[in-house]
């Protein structure tokens, strides 16, 4: 006779319950994905720190020409904080034009963050060259830090003037 039969109700009640209870105890060890320190934010906004020291040398030399547009600069945009972690952009202006755009922070923290980044930052920094704004198309599957780096990208370039 088999051990789940009618006549062995306790015996049912008891693995019902196991079951139930197992089930709680996974579902309470899943760690959720944790939003970066506070501390790795700073440091974040430390190197972007360094980036403004350039921004002023390279103003100079652009103010020279006496128009913003010209001579070469570094300007980094605001820190965009997503779901998954923080993205910010820095780009390399040459005579009005974007020459490099850079994510110097973005999501990293786990296998799955550092596969998706690996083919989307250089997608979007392609795609920042090829239109020159911030009017770039996401990368699928990377839905959240394309939207960082484009509200980044943005910040950059009205801090540029541009």
């Amino acid at each position: 006779m088999h051990a789940l039969k009618k006549n062995r109700p306790l015996r049912r009640i008891t693995l019902a319950a196991a079951t139930t209870v197992t089930g709680v105890v996974l579902l309470l060890s899943l760690k959720p994905h944790t939003p970066p320190t506070p501390a790795s934010a700073s440091s974040s906004v430390g190197h972007s720190s360094s980036p403004s020291s350039g921004d002023s040398s390279g103003s100079s030399s652009g103010s020279s020409g006496g128009s913003k547009s010209t001579g070469t600069r570094t300007v980094t945009g605001d820190t965009v904080q997503t779901r998954w972690g923080p993205v910010q952009v820095r780009i390399t202006l040459k005579d009005g034009r974007i020459t490099d755009a850079t994510a110097v922070a973005y999501p990293s923290d786990n296998p799955k963050d550092q596969e998706i980044n690996s083919y989307a930052i250089p997608q979007l920094r392609r795609e920042t060259l090829a239109a020159q704004s911030a009017q770039i198309d996401s990368v699928s599957g990377a839905t959240y830090t394309s939207d960082g780096y484009m509200q980044s990208l943005q910040s950059a370039l009205d801090s540029a003037g541009l």
